[in-house]
């Protein structure tokens, strides 16, 4: 599966369970970690829990390789990694406070929810 086509189905993931600020950084001439990084916004721990949740469901239910998460219960931010899309999912304050968006100001951003 392409890097794109994984990002949309992950962006559709994330927007059923009604992932708050959803972006999408394209960073494939920054690294060779990953294609994209998708962020998204949650409203509680629960609530991110259930973002990271439904992308890794959604992924397998597709026969998508199996996804690598880090962060959990207690965490502010959870990490789905699907190797070409990496996907940060996280409590409004502590997006602000790491700012991902302007750490990588320099790649393309692809705006909201992938669109240009």
């Amino acid at each position: 599966m392409q890097a794109d086509e994984l990002k949309a189905l992950v962006i559709d993931a994330l927007e059923g369970v009604k992932a708050q600020d959803i972006s999408v950084i394209d960073v494939t001439d920054r690294t060779s970690v990953t294609d994209y990084m998708v962020l998204a916004s949650g409203t509680s721990g629960r609530h991110l829990r259930s973002l990271a949740e439904a992308v890794v469901a959604d992924m397998k239910a597709r026969g998508i390789r199996e996804a690598t998460v880090e962060g959990g219960d207690s965490s502010d931010w959870i990490l789905v990694d699907l190797g070409d899309v990496v996907v940060h999912v996280m409590m409004p304050a502590t997006r602000e406070f790491y700012d991902l968006e302007r750490l990588w100001r320099d790649a393309p951003g692809l705006g909201a929810a992938g669109s240009e």
